[in-house]
């Protein structure tokens, strides 16, 4: 199967938990799909009604540590605007560095948006700037029962993968406030994960000399949002 194979560089990458606010920040080990393609509208410059997308990818990085992060707490009014007299915090927050993303697509719109992208591109927030480094076709394998499934997240039921398991949105609509949009349990898999047998259908690629199992999700939010 041809596909078009995008890789994405970054110095520093963070993915947060969704449902923590406060106290340590970790990160996840792989990207949402909500921030890949949150990542793709900022290329486009719009918001994207994505609609029978079919959309793969592999995230890995060097290192992972932990800073110090300043943060400012504001109070809100009574009458829902901000007081003009923040608080100062100190929390520890966990990054990625050095990190690779690989996007698989066969769709040359999108291809287009990311060979001349019109925003800054982040891997998780607005000091993680990404760069695309190489956009190439490749030739991906067909493969069923994968076994190098790794540097990926995967629906967890029905395929019940080893990983951390977090429930994660999919996409969110562009109305203020935003809403999640098709929220499912993941297995979180990282990129040096061990391997093991599955009965997924997945289609491999070689990086670096490794053999890695593209698992491709089929992303459809025409009547979600």
């Amino acid at each position: 199967m041809k596909q078009y194979r995008i890789k994405i560089s970054s110095w520093t990458a963070g993915f947060r938990y969704p449902n923590l606010i406060s106290g340590r920040q970790p990160t996840l080990d792989v990207p949402p799909i909500s921030t890949v393609l949150g990542l793709i509208n900022a290329a486009a410059g719009k918001y994207i009604h994505y609609a029978q997308l079919k959309l793969g990818y592999y995230f890995e990085y060097e290192a992972k540590a932990v800073d110090l992060e300043t943060i400012y707490q504001y109070e809100l009014h009574d009458k829902g605007y901000p007081i003009n007299s923040p608080k100062s915090n100190v929390m520890n927050r966990e990054f990625l560095f050095n990190c690779r993303l690989f996007i698989y697509t066969n769709d040359p719109q999108i291809v287009d948006y990311l060979k001349n992208p019109y925003y800054s591109l982040l891997l998780g927030r607005s000091g993680d700037l990404a760069t695309v480094e190489q956009i190439e076709e490749v030739e991906l394998t067909e493969k069923t029962n994968a076994t190098n499934i790794k540097g990926q997240i995967v629906p967890f039921k029905g395929n019940f993968l080893p990983g951390l398991i977090q429930p994660l949105p999919q996409y969110f609509t562009d109305t203020v406030p935003r809403r999640n949009i098709g929220t499912l349990a993941y297995s979180v898999i990282p990129f040096n994960a061990k391997t093991s047998k599955t009965s997924l259908k997945a289609f491999t690629d070689t990086i670096d000399g490794q053999e890695i199992d593209i698992y491709f999700h089929d992303l459809n939010f025409k009547n979600m949002d």
